[in-house]
Order: C-alpha cells, then structure tokens, then sequence
C-alpha cells in the first residue's frame, strides 16, 4: 500500500542510498583508484564477501519488482485491448494484480540472458541502464502533469511553472545519455519502441475484426425474431448446442453459420457469455444468470456465468448448476455439443493498415490462448467453425 511504500522509502531507502553515495564520493576523493569498484571497497577486506551475498541477495529481491511488473503491465494490457488475451494464473486470493504470465515469463528469461552474453558486463550495460531511467522519469513526469491537468483541474500557469521545472531537469539527464546512444544507450529505446509498435498495431487490428465481426454477427434479438417467425429456413435436430460469445447482443458466429449454410438448430440452443469479477471468488447462487430473450418457448436461451478472478471458467460445470425448471427445457450437458467460433485472420488489401502492420498482427495473434482449454471444454465434443477477416 501507499502508507508502507512511502514509509519504507523515507525511514529505510532514502536515508540508506545517500549514505552510501556520500560514501562512496567520499572514498573516491580520498584515492581516485577507488573507482574501479567503490561501492564493494567502502567496506574491509573481511566483509565484501558477506557484502557480495548482501548485494546478490538484493538484486534477487529488486527482480521480482521488475518481473511482477511486467506481468501486471501485460494483463493490463490485454485488458485493455492492447495486447491478445494470454493465460494468465492468480496467486492471491486477496490480491486480484498477484499474477503469473507464463509467456512473459519465458520471454524474460530468454531477453535477460540474450542481454548477458551479448553486453557481458554490468559496466557495458551502464549507459542502457542510464536511457531507461531517465526515460521512464520523464514519462512519468508527463504522465504527472497530463492526470494533474485532466483530472484534478490544476491551472494550467500552475503547471507550466511546475513542467517547466522538472522537465528541464529531466530532458538534461536524457540529453546526456543521448550522448552515449552507440554505446548501449539505444537498447532501452528499440524495446520501447517495439512493444509500442506491437500494442499499438494490435489495438488497431482489433478495432477492425471487432467491427467486421459485429457487422457480420448481427443482432441477436432479430435472428432469434427471424428463426421465430420462418424467415430462416432450419431443421430442429435432438440435443443441446452451447454457443460461446462474447454477450448477448449478437449472434455467435458459429450459430449463424449452422443455420445458413447447414440449416440446422439443435433442440436446446445455450448461448453462453463468461463474465469475469474483480473479487476472488463468486458464490455459487451468485454466479448464473439465465436470460430466455423474450420468448419460453422456442428453446433459444442466454446463460451468463461470474467468475472471480480467481477461478478458473468451466462451462459444463456452470451449466450443471442450472436448474432444469430455469431453462425452457432439461438440459443434456454430458451429450451436449460445444461450439466455439474462431476467426481466421488474412491479410488483406483494403488499406486499413500499413502492410508490415498487418503481418505484424497476425503473427501476434498466434499467441492467444486457446478457448477451449481456458473454458474447460471437452476437446470430444467441442466443435469449432472459422471464419475469414481479412485486415
């Protein structure tokens, strides 16, 4: 929390780190030898190897900031549209951002050792060091003012003196490490440019499969109106469908496929939508809500299932919790057929992105987890019916 961080930082850390500058400063004027290694050479001979284990066991600990980090920004991310859905594992039942991303895991590890081997000392690696720092201060600074002016309603005079202030100091500082921009300097810079690159590519790219998906899905209320009163030709056939989607405002792809090209409807249609809380858990008498969409009759009904962000989404068990006399009809869930619509990306050549943009996102898109597997589908019974996007 804020109480502990500012607490730790002004009583511990602050106090702590100008020792050890002044120290070191201190020590460098005595004998400009010391500056091969000051930090280790403030203490006697006899303690730089405990000083050694203090310090390894220091990085070990200010790692974990940087790797819970990443998986927190990522899912973040991806909740906002800016990065494909991943599988992501809480580890908290009180914490909903104590998380654990396998593919950013594995994607650190292998960049941190291509950084080891390729710069080989923490020395080579001083000026990347410097650019991502000074970077991140000032993006933070304008970070301040943006929330400063947009939601507290600060003056904007008041900001000008105060931006004025700080950026200056800031720019410096990453003026001086442009300096250094060839000898390890640009790293920080190409990583921040590529992610950007891929988050804002795939934001984009899904701005336009949503909007080609929705135009083709169409709206739920009127194909159900449609199916009611013949103006789509089907054969009711014995057993229960249950069609994954997104709500309840348009069709499941895989539902208007069936019906147009198959012209086939199961007995008893489930369209379910899987919502997930920002608590741990959702009690059970809490978690199904069943929508028949206007009409008791025609075996066409909406489920909606709650999750905590703890639990893991499973379809059939939610759908076993349903009691017969809340659906139209007696479900079937241990013979019932599940149907997931899956999008096919293509490169296309209407000009909505740049052509490298385009083959950057479908490539991206590859690493989406699978639906089946996230929903605890049986892969027996599972059905998936494609579709083509061009982009």
């Amino acid at each position: 929390g804020r109480k502990s961080i500012t607490m730790a930082w002004l009583c511990v850390v602050f106090p702590a780190l100008i020792l050890s500058y002044l120290g070191q400063g201190a020590l460098i004027l005595a004998d400009p030898r010391n500056v091969s290694g000051p930090f280790f050479l403030l203490v006697p001979q006899w303690g730089r190897l405990p000083m050694v284990l203090l310090a390894t066991a220091a990085t070990v600990i200010a790692s974990q900031a940087v790797i819970t980090g990443a998986y927190s920004v990522t899912a973040q991310a991806a909740q906002l549209g800016y990065l494909p859905r991943l599988r992501i594992a809480h580890t908290s039942e009180s914490t909903m951002g104590q998380i654990y991303v396998p593919f950013v895991n594995w994607l650190l590890l292998v960049s941190v050792l291509t950084l080891v081997f390729a710069f080989r000392s923490s020395a080579a690696l001083g000026f990347a060091y410097g650019m991502a720092v000074t970077a991140t201060i000032t993006i933070s600074t304008l970070l301040f003012f943006y929330i400063a002016r947009d939601k507290w309603k600060i003056p904007m005079w008041a900001l000008a003196i105060g931006a004025a202030l700080l950026l200056t100091v800031d720019l410096l500082f990453v003026a001086a490490n442009l300096t250094k921009f060839v000898h390890g300097a640009w790293l920080p810079l190409l990583i921040g440019l590529t992610v950007f690159t891929v988050m804002i590519t795939w934001q984009r790219g899904r701005e336009i499969v949503s909007s080609d998906r929705q135009r083709r899905e169409g709206s739920l209320r009127e194909f159900v109106e449609q199916l009611r009163h013949g103006g789509v030709s089907t054969s009711r056939v014995p057993g229960t469908a249950v069609f994954l989607n997104r709500g309840k405002e348009t069709v499941p792809l895989a539902m208007r496929a069936n019906v147009e090209h198959n012209h086939v409807l199961h007995e008893h249609v489930v369209i379910m939508s899987i919502d997930i809380e920002p608590v741990p858990r959702v009690p059970q008498a809490q978690r199904i809500t069943i929508d028949d969409l206007g009409y008791d009759d025609d075996g066409i009904t909406h489920v909606s299932a709650k999750y905590g962000y703890l639990e893991t989404p499973d379809v059939p068990a939610a759908l076993r919790m349903i009691d017969s006399s809340s659906t139209e009809a007696p479900l079937s869930v241990d013979q019932a057929s599940y149907f997931l619509s899956k999008i096919e990306l293509r490169y296309g050549d209407s000009a909505t992105m740049a052509r490298w943009r385009k083959r950057l996102f479908i490539a991206t898109s590859y690493i989406t987890a699978d639906a089946a597997d996230q929903f605890n589908l049986p892969r027996d019974r599972t059905v998936i019916m494609g579709a083509h996007i061009d982009v």
